[in-house]
């Protein structure tokens, strides 16, 4: 079976929507469009297929990816759903909580999918941790995404919260059973470096980190368990896991000194694209009739913390 499908916004990232679904079985590029038609033109020629306008494209697909900056999601989403289309929103889902809601609403009342394109949940290292990540008695999670944003562009009405946060805030809270019992949170008067800790229900600590100041990047996520520490790089798609040894102590000339090993394990990562997975899990759920595996709960859920950590820097 092949689905139709189509990309409204390719802009920095909505492009690379078009490349993947050019390359996916089982997809068929219909389309794109964007208000830059310019732009549009460009990218429909670089991947064989046309630039149109978005109620022409609705018209002929079956699903369609949104990568309009965030504070169209929710018009753009609600002309997508009402005309049918199974959606694929970008992250942040909405700018506010009800307008999320009235996405997920419109899209269980027209019977329709609604994925959010929490990319990270797609990141082979992400994937790789998920499935052991239950065996651990956690303690505290911490992740610092930090650098200046990729691209030549970036959607100006997000701050780094909403904008870069929000990645880290949505991994977490797959990770961690519970929902979140406080948040404090500070940051650069411009919000372009803010630093936040969250205590779950379950009592698990979270720290999060994010810059667009910062001149080195860094995308990193740590687990401290009660037996182990594993370090994840988004980055690299890599896994390490510490372990704890027993210390030892020696007895040299008299004096007495201690040592002890450390013992890292690497789980073997999957090296596939993080985009190319999330489309792939869009077109699926969309051809099976399956839930999606980021849904718009969980969006609301990221934008719910998203918003209280804002709230708290005030």
């Amino acid at each position: 079976m092949t689905i139709d499908v189509g990309v409204i916004g390719v802009g920095s990232m909505g492009r690379h929507h078009a490349r993947v679904y050019h390359e996916l079985p089982g997809a068929n590029l219909v389309g794109v469009a964007d208000e830059d038609l310019e732009t549009a033109e460009s990218i429909a020629t670089e991947y064989d297929t046309e630039a149109t306008t978005t109620t022409a494209l609705l018209n002929r697909v079956d699903a369609v990816s949104i990568a309009v900056p965030s504070r169209y999601h929710h018009d753009v989403g609600h002309r997508a759903i009402d005309a049918g289309v199974h959606t694929l929103v970008e992250k942040p889902m909405a700018p506010t909580i009800a307008e999320a809601s009235s996405l997920v609403d419109a899209a269980e009342d027209a019977g329709v999918t609604l994925q959010v394109g929490h990319i990270e949940r797609f990141n082979p290292a992400v994937i790789a941790v998920r499935e052991f990540v239950e065996d651990l008695d956690l303690i505290a999670v911490e992740a610092r995404r930090l650098g200046p944003p990729v691209g030549e562009k970036r959607d100006v009405s997000n701050d780094v919260v909403f904008d870069l946060m929000i990645h880290d805030i949505d991994v977490i809270q797959s990770l961690v059973d519970g929902g979140v019992r406080t948040v404090t949170a500070t940051g650069s008067p411009d919000r372009e470096y803010v630093n936040a800790a969250v205590r779950f229900e379950n009592d698990v600590v979270g720290s999060l980190t994010a810059s667009r100041v910062s001149q080195r990047k860094v995308r990193e996520l740590t687990l401290t368990a009660t037996d182990c520490l594993v370090t994840v790089d988004y980055s690299d798609r890599a896994v390490w896991i510490d372990r704890r040894t027993r210390p030892t102590y020696l007895t040299d000339d008299g004096d007495l000194r201690y040592r002890s090993e450390r013992v890292v394990e690497r789980p073997t990562v999957d090296n596939g694209e993080p985009l190319k997975k999330e489309l792939r899990a869009f077109i699926d759920a969309v051809e099976n009739g399956t839930i999606p595996v980021v849904t718009g709960e969980d969006g609301i859920e990221a934008l719910s913390l998203a918003a209280r950590i804002r709230e708290a820097m005030r």
